[in-house]
């Protein structure tokens, strides 16, 4: 990666040419010899066994079969052709079919010449048949280098156009198999690393991850090259957590003063759980350390991630310093504004909203308030990063569902001070271990994993469309009861590719289950206006309407204590995190609540154990686990937006124990040699940089 050979030019490879260079580039971001040998294979094939042709049938896989070209020719009328080729062997014979590239086949195809060809086997007319197959002349088969296992690469449309698909990258990567034999290839990892985690040369698993001899060469180059990536993602993450506690300047809160002891005597309108008293102490712990705190605060939904950001915002006052409270969606920032104000009433703090709908007028007066520090707290959406917007002495910022914000737009709120506040990032979302080490690999951790006292289990049901009067039946319950009820659709309109309910049929129809006067309905989703949709939401909050259609718009931050039921329409459309967001917007009162999710009669083995998962359990870590396994890391809510960073080979769902083992590789490190200026660890800050160019999206890591 580092000397010339990994540096030459895609182009000048035999078979590229500037115009294949082109769409390798386009397609794949690979400019030179460096990018094409870190363009690793997605999956392998055995291609030791050569079966007769005798021995195949319609039911096998693939298969590799070895015979004679007899005769080939073109079948069927102009605009229907196809190309069939008879391939022999000693024990009998089938068919080769192409319906693309006829032209080409036709010329490279001779009669009477022996080919190893490999495919996946159907019947058509009682005739056994290759359609499409891979094939080479045997003579050229042998020559190819010694491997079991052949890989397969990702293409896509266009670059199959140009020539390049799997098997044309794979010629290329022969090439410079060949090449990089007698090239001597730069280490990246120090000594120590190597013997202790018994890793192979950087060279070795170069060339094995392409052409691996056997299956346990293989392993030993996928485990080298992933740990070798996620060690440099860990060690970037870790340094900089390491070099923002080496900082001085944070501001000191010293005091635990009386706005926050009042607080706690006299208006705290529960107890709080033993998990928000602990967290509660490590802000404490952190703010007055002197180092700017960086700390993510999990909570399941419903667990009181909220009291504990407004008592963080009351230590704050009490040394002098304003606060701000950051959300991504106005009905958000609009519920925290709301919920700040009730429990900041009997203190006389002063509380203010800004978003993207404020009017200019309100603008200036909240501008003056933060520049006189009359104004204690700030709540609002991206409204906050504006330029206009100062705080006069900011202590804490809190950021709630931060993966919805881009890191440069986060910073802003804190770099314009030359001595940063503290920082609280909030999640809903619970995330995994193993993707919070790298997702949010350079914050501290406080979960709140208990739910206050008093919190009824929110009962989870899956039914299928047959049931829906039942269920409207159940409804209509509930809401004589004086409850009140939620109804989610996945879509606000008609799309011709997915055949399920969509927003606008959707309240329709329940409009008709559920007639006026006994019954009314709101809708929100995400194309109203934000004076609309705050509108609806505060009919149904003040009990006007008995049901609220919506779309995930009300997926978080949404708090209706009276709310006991959600049903969720097309529920195997959602993802689980999804689900469980939508979920947490009841259960928030002392009735029994419910979840409904309705489904489709035909489920994906997928769909099937995501809804399995709902009604087993209601613990938002174990469901974050079964999400990764089922949709992988850059799918997670959310974190495909954020810059979860795109890994070339390591899997963050498949791969955690490597990613223990990088983590703590760069921990050692960083313990010994914090700044990385011993000898043999000197290159390692170069190689880190390196890395960040390879891997997409690192540098919105933070």
């Amino acid at each position: 990666m580092y000397q010339e050979f990994f540096e030459t030019k895609i182009e000048f490879l035999k078979g590229v040419g500037p115009k294949r260079a082109e769409v390798l580039k386009k397609e794949f971001g690979i400019e030179k010899f460096g990018d094409l040998i870190q363009h690793y294979p997605f999956r392998y094939v055995d291609r030791t066994r050569i079966y007769r042709i005798s021995e195949v049938n319609e039911l096998m896989q693939y298969i590799q079969v070895k015979g004679k070209i007899t005769n080939v020719t073109s079948v069927g009328k102009l605009r229907a052709t196809r190309l069939v080729a008879k391939l022999k062997d000693d024990s009998g014979s089938m068919e080769l079919v192409w319906f693309r590239g006829i032209t080409y086949m036709r010329e490279f195809l001779k009669a009477g010449t022996e080919y190893i060809v490999f495919g996946k086997p159907t019947m058509f007319q009682n005739q056994l048949n290759l359609i499409h197959p891979e094939i080479e002349e045997s003579s050229e088969a042998h020559e190819t280098i010694n491997t079991s296992l052949q890989a397969y690469y990702l293409s896509t449309e266009k670059s199959k156009t140009k020539g390049i698909d799997s098997k044309a990258i794979l010629r290329f990567q022969r090439q410079l198999y060949h090449r990089l034999q007698s090239e001597a290839v730069a280490e990246t990892l120090p000594e120590s690393i190597l013997n202790t985690f018994n890793l192979v040369s950087r060279k070795t698993a170069l060339l094995q991850i392409h052409f691996p001899p056997d299956e346990q060469s293989l392993a030993r180059a996928q485990f080298r090259l992933k740990f070798e990536e996620l060690f440099f993602l860990q060690l970037k993450l870790l340094r900089m957590k390491w070099l923002r506690s080496e900082k001085p300047g944070g501001k000191i809160f010293k005091n635990v003063g009386e706005i926050f002891n009042d607080f706690y005597r006299h208006h705290l309108p529960f107890s709080l759980t033993d998990a928000q008293k602990k967290v509660l102490r490590e802000i404490r712990h952190d703010c007055g350390s002197g180092k700017q705190m960086n700390r993510l605060l999990q909570g399941d939904v419903g667990s009181g991630k909220t009291i504990v950001a407004f008592m963080s915002m009351l230590l704050a006052a009490d040394n002098g310093f304003q606060s701000c409270l950051m959300a991504p969606t106005e009905i958000l920032a609009l519920q925290h504004f709301q919920t700040i104000s009730r429990l900041a009433a009997g203190l006389n703090m002063q509380v203010a909203l800004l978003t993207g709908s404020t009017r200019s007028k309100e603008r200036s007066a909240i501008a003056q308030a933060l520049n006189n520090g009359s104004l204690h707290f700030l709540i609002g959406t991206h409204a906050l990063i504006e330029e206009d917007v100062r705080l006069f002495n900011p202590g804490l910022v809190v950021i709630d569902e931060q993966h919805r914000f881009g890191v440069e737009q986060r910073a802003r709120l804190w770099q314009r001070d030359d001595v940063h506040p503290h920082v609280l990032v909030m999640t809903a979302t619970p995330i995994p271990r193993t993707l919070a080490m790298t997702f949010y690999g350079d914050l501290d951790v406080s979960v709140i994993d208990e739910l206050p006292p008093g919190r009824k289990p929110v009962i989870t049901r899956h039914i299928f469309e047959s049931q829906r009067l039942k269920l409207n039946g159940f409804l209509k319950q509930q809401i004589r009861s004086g409850r009140q009820v939620f109804i989610v659709y996945p879509l606000i309109e008609e799309s011709e590719k997915l055949d399920f309910k969509n927003l606008e049929e959707g309240y329709s129809s329940v409009c008709r289950d559920f007639p006026m006067p006994e019954f009314y309905t709101s809708i929100i989703h995400g194309r109203m206006k934000p004076a609309d949709r705050e509108a609806e939401m505060k009919r149904f909050a003040e009990g006007k309407t008995q049901i609220m259609v919506a779309t995930t718009v009300i997926e978080v931050g949404v708090d209706i204590p009276n709310a006991s039921v959600m049903v969720v329409e097309s529920a195997e459309r959602f993802g689980l995190s999804q689900l469980h967001q939508l979920r947490g917007r009841v259960g928030r009162g002392a009735r029994q609540s419910y979840c409904i999710l309705i489904s489709g009669n035909k489920l994906s083995d997928e769909a099937r154990e995501r809804l399995r998962t709902m009604v087993r359990t209601q613990d938002g870590f174990e469901i974050a686990e079964v999400d990764l396994k089922l949709r992988g890391p850059g799918d997670i809510q959310g974190t495909r937006q954020s810059g979860l960073p795109e890994l070339k080979i390591a899997d963050i769902a498949r791969d955690a124990p490597i990613l223990s083992l990088a983590r703590t590789a760069a921990e050692q490190i960083l313990r010994t040699d914090p700044h990385l200026q011993l000898p043999h660890h000197v290159m390692l800050p170069r190689l880190m940089s390196e890395f960040e160019k390879t891997a997409r999206r690192w540098e919105k890591v933070s």
